[in-house]
């Protein structure tokens, strides 16, 4: 009988450490079931490169994507137009596939910029950035014989997790794919608001049939010891994998800290993240086109303005994002930018603050659902993921977006200039159609581009206590020497805020032989030893609103977003920041790495997004080649780890720098990176 007792004891020890977490079988048996090596789940383009460098490596990659385009912000998003610094630019130095992508623009078009705006040194039509894409990934494929399984209109549905003592690893992941069902528009016929529910949904509608599929690891890999055997990469815009497998994150404005002196409040608020944008494309006409007011023009006409004077020209406006431009219009100047004024047959892209930028901010009408939002609305019960997006917003910037182009072609009101500004220019035309620019019947993206989502909190440490992330003080340039973080922060913060900006000076001032306010502020950013990327872009804030609705007559941007706003020096990419808490084979990439809000804002445009997800796939590949797990790569810092250091080297000699030119803490000459 004791013995019996002992044995149910050891049984049950053993099922207690092999335990299964909630997983919602679909309502039939998959209809395939596909291996991978890695799974990534967000076309855009962190997860494209994340892609592009596993293959290369010769590994089974899995690509799931929400459209039907690759490419993210320079194809489904619209936004195909490369923010780049002018320093990092001049010297290319950005990662190989990002190169790679810029060389085939040009090769493309016989020129980096056929659109001629003065955003950008390449501005071009989305539709070819997913074509550009595509083939590199095929390319890639074949150079590196890795196998590349595509998945487009798909997204995950369900993830099943296992506990095996103190790890917790993605066993499997159910993902639907629609298709157009018999008789139904084609894909693409309908904005994102009308078709995201159903997308999630399993049973097949009027609009879709569903693909149900089940990805699994690569059955020839087999478990190495106790390194996972595959890996899941969320590179999706919001974070979706992350709220899915509940790691924790983060989500808005973070407190005001010592890391984060600039956060506009004292206490975090989840629903204020930086505006969504929902492109579209314009055309200039050689004749007046005849514009008919949409129905709801009227609730959002009060938003709409050029924003500052030196901004307020329709022809600056409209060059700004020009994505294609077949003759050269004579040179113009205006507000300090010089320009060609806009031609007929020109098409213009738009991302404009206050024009079709939507921005909520409170708890009534934020897009993205926190965690407390998701469980009151059963989206975090086994089987009930809809996306975490809120569905009436996304309408709402759908409205907002088609309103704005009524305002630049027939609007004479502005919100911040007042009257006698804004003038109709009713020669042009919205494009819409399947063919369009976009790609879409409605005109719209196909998806919003998206500056923000959730960031998850990398793994705790003893500098680190709540998890690592990225900080405003990494990576800003600001001296902090200003009256109002003594105001704002108490003494003992002021001290360590200066105390983490001192540099080779920081033991001195913790000591209290050098007083805070004789600090030099160091001239560089955080320099990290796990580095696995760069990034260099300003910290440009799109602030949610004040009130909701966000159109509201009078409304104003949140007060204080925009003071940790202004210029960032070229920054890292750790590896501590991709890699969760709880899971050992969860990879993040994009923009739902460790960041805070205020980095966050540096932390999203195109080349970052790269290097982030080339760090992920190269990472990846080298776990499984090495049969370690990636934070095995990071628990011993600040102490050197070989592994680690032979991954950075890859890095490096593949093309994926992990540095700038003459790095060092030694190094403060930082302030001519333009």
């Amino acid at each position: 009988m004791k013995r019996s007792l002992v044995s149910l004891t050891l049984i049950s020890t053993f099922i207690a450490s092999f335990t299964p977490i909630a997983f919602a079988a679909p309502p039939r048996t998959p209809d395939q079931t596909v291996e991978c090596e890695l799974l990534v789940a967000g076309g855009g383009l962190a997860g494209v490169a994340t892609a592009y460098e596993a293959l290369l490596a010769g590994r089974t990659v899995c690509l799931t994507e929400i459209t039907d385009w690759v490419g993210g912000q320079i194809s489904a998003q619209g936004t195909s137009a490369l923010d780049e610094r002018p320093t990092q630019r001049r010297q290319l130095f950005y990662s190989r596939g990002y190169l790679e992508l810029r060389r085939r623009i040009e090769r493309k078009y016989g020129e980096l910029d056929p659109g001629n705006c003065w955003v950008s040194d390449s501005c071009f039509l989305p539709r070819d950035g997913h074509v550009i894409l595509s083939e590199m990934l095929r390319d890639a494929a074949r150079k590196g014989r890795g196998q590349f399984k595509w998945f487009p209109a798909t997204v995950i549905k369900d993830l099943q997790t296992a506990q095996t003592g103190a790890e917790k690893r993605i066993q499997s992941a159910i993902a639907i794919q629609h298709e157009r069902a018999n008789g139904a528009p084609l894909l693409n016929t309908y904005p994102l608001s009308q078709t995201i529910t159903d997308a999630y949904n399993y049973q097949n509608s009027r609009l879709f049939t569903k693909n149900i599929v089940r990805f699994v690891p690569a059955r020839n890999r087999g478990e190495t010891g106790s390194a996972p055997n595959w890996y899941v990469i969320d590179a999706t815009e919001t974070g979706e994998l992350i709220a899915l497998a509940d790691v924790p994150y983060r989500l808005g404005i973070d407190p005001r800290s010592y890391l984060e002196p600039s956060s506009s409040s004292a206490t975090n608020d989840p629903y204020c993240t930086q505006g969504f944008t929902y492109t579209f494309a314009m055309e200039a006409t050689e004749q007046p086109q005849r514009h008919v007011e949409p129905p709801f023009y009227q609730q959002y006409a009060s938003y709409y303005s050029y924003e500052l004077p030196r901004l307020a020209s329709f022809p600056l406006v409209f060059t700004y994002r020009r994505i294609w431009s077949p003759r050269q219009g004579e040179d113009m100047r205006f507000g300090g930018i010089s320009f060609t004024v806009p031609t007929p047959g020109d098409i213009s892209m738009q991302n404009w603050t206050w024009g079709n930028d939507y921005r909520p901010g409170t708890a009534a009408d934020n897009l993205i659902y926190t965690r407390n939002q998701l469980q009151a609305t059963g989206q975090m019960q086994p089987g009930g993921w809809l996306g975490g997006l809120r569905v009436e917003t996304l309408r709402k910037g759908e409205e907002h977006a088609k309103g704005f182009f009524h305002w630049l072609v027939a609007g004479t009101t502005d919100s911040q200039l007042g009257g006698g500004v804004k003038e109709p220019h009713p020669n042009n035309r919205y494009l819409a159609g399947l063919d369009s620019p976009m790609g879409t019947a409605h005109g719209l993206s196909k998806y919003p581009y998206m500056r923000e989502g959730r960031r998850i909190l990398g793994r705790p440490t003893l500098a680190y206590p709540q998890g690592f992330a990225i900080s405003e003080i990494d990576i800003s340039r600001r001296n902090y020497s200003d009256s109002y973080y003594r105001l704002v922060l108490s003494p003992q913060n002021y001290r360590s805020l200066k105390a983490a900006l001192a540099g080779l000076e920081t033991v001195a001032v913790i000591a209290g032989t050098v007083p805070p306010r004789e600090v030099m502020r160091r001239t560089r950013s955080t320099i990290y030893p796990d580095a696995v990327g760069i990034g260099h872009y300003a910290i440009d804030f799109h602030p949610c609103m004040l009130k909701s609705p966000a159109e509201l007559p009078g409304n104003i941007e949140r007060p204080g977003e925009r003071l940790g706003a202004g210029q960032a020096y070229p920054f890292q990419i750790p590896l501590r920041a991709m890699i969760p808490q709880q899971i050992d084979n969860l990879l993040v990439s994009g923009k739902s790495i460790a960041v805070s809000h205020i980095a966050a804002a540096a932390y999203r445009v195109h080349s970052f997004e790269w290097s982030a997800g080339a760090a992920a796939g190269t990472t990846a590949a080298f776990a499984l080649e090495r049969a370690i797990a990636p934070y095995q790569l990071v628990a011993r810092i600040p102490f050197p780890e070989p592994q680690l250091e032979a991954l950075q080297r890859r890095l490096s000699q593949n093309g994926n720098p992990t540095a700038f030119p003459d790095t060092s803490i030694f190094n403060e000459a930082w302030d001519d990176w333009q």
